[in-house]
C-alpha cells in the first residue's frame, strides 16, 4: 500500500509537470502577467517552482537564513526573483527536470512543497484565464495540511482559520469549529491562503472573518 509520503511525492511531481506545459505555452505576455501571489508575476511563481538542485541542503539553507535576518519571506522572494532573470525556456527545462525532486522541507516537511506547488499552479493559471489544475480529489491533501499547525506557521499564518469551519462543495470534505465557509475544494485552498481573487466563488458567514484577517 502506498504511504502518505509517497502520495505526497507524486502529487507535487504531477503538479510540477502541469505547471510545466502550461508555462511551456506562454507568450511573453503573459510571463509578464501579475499572478495571484502578491507581488510576483507569472514569471517569479515559475522560478519559485523549481526545487532546487539536491534538495533543501542544511547549510546553504541556514546561510540564507542568517544573510536574511531570519526573514523567510524576504528570502523566499529574493531567490524567486533572482531566479526569475534566466530565459523562459530555461526556466521550463529546469521544472521539468526536476520535477520529481523529493523536497522535504523544515518544519513543513513533504506536505509543505506538495501544497506549494498546487496554490502556486493555479496563482499563475488563473489570471491568465486557463483551467490547468490538481484534480479536485487531489485538493484534499491539501486542505488537510492548510489546517494544520505548521502549515498556519508556513502557508496560512497563525489564527487565520480559528473559529472558521469549512466546507467543500466538489468533493466530500469539512474541517473546523465556526462560521461556514462553503465553496469548491480549490477555492478553500486558495481562500485559506489569502488569495481574495477567490471570496467570491465562497459563500457564507465565515467569509468576512478571512477578509477581516486579510487586514
Amino acid at each position: 500500500m502506498e504511504s502518505l509520503d509517497e502520495r505526497v511525492y507524486a502529487l507535487a511531481t504531477r503538479n510540477r509537470l502541469l505547471a510545466a506545459s502550461m508555462f511551456a505555452g506562454l507568450t511573453e505576455e503573459q510571463w509578464r502577467t501579475p499572478s495571484l501571489c502578491a507581488g510576483w508575476t507569472v514569471r517569479e511563481v515559475c522560478a519559485h517552482l523549481i526545487p532546487p538542485e539536491g534538495g533543501f541542503k542544511v547549510l546553504p539553507l541556514v546561510w540564507d537564513v542568517v544573510r536574511f535576518r531570519g526573514d523567510l519571506a524576504r528570502m523566499v522572494d529574493s531567490t524567486a526573483r533572482e531566479g526569475a532573470r534566466r530565459p523562459t525556456a530555461e526556466l521550463v527545462g529546469s521544472l521539468r527536470e526536476r520535477a520529481g525532486e523529493r523536497l522535504k522541507a523544515p518544519v513543513v516537511g513533504p506536505h509543505g512543497p506538495m501544497v506549494d506547488t498546487a496554490i502556486h499552479l493555479r496563482d499563475a493559471a488563473r489570471p491568465l484565464g486557463l483551467a490547468t489544475s490538481p484534480p479536485s480529489e487531489d485538493w484534499r491533501l491539501v486542505l488537510d495540511f492548510l489546517l494544520t499547525g505548521p502549515a498556519e506557521r508556513g502557508f496560512v499564518g497563525i489564527g487565520r482559520t480559528k473559529g472558521v469551519r469549512f466546507e467543500a462543495t466538489d468533493i466530500d470534505w469539512s474541517r473546523g469549529d465556526g462560521q461556514l465557509v462553503r465553496g469548491s475544494a480549490e477555492a478553500l485552498a486558495l481562500g485559506i491562503t489569502g488569495r481574495d481573487a477567490v471570496y467570491d466563488e465562497l459563500e457564507g458567514p465565515g467569509i468576512v472573518v478571512l477578509r477581516d484577517r486579510d487586514r
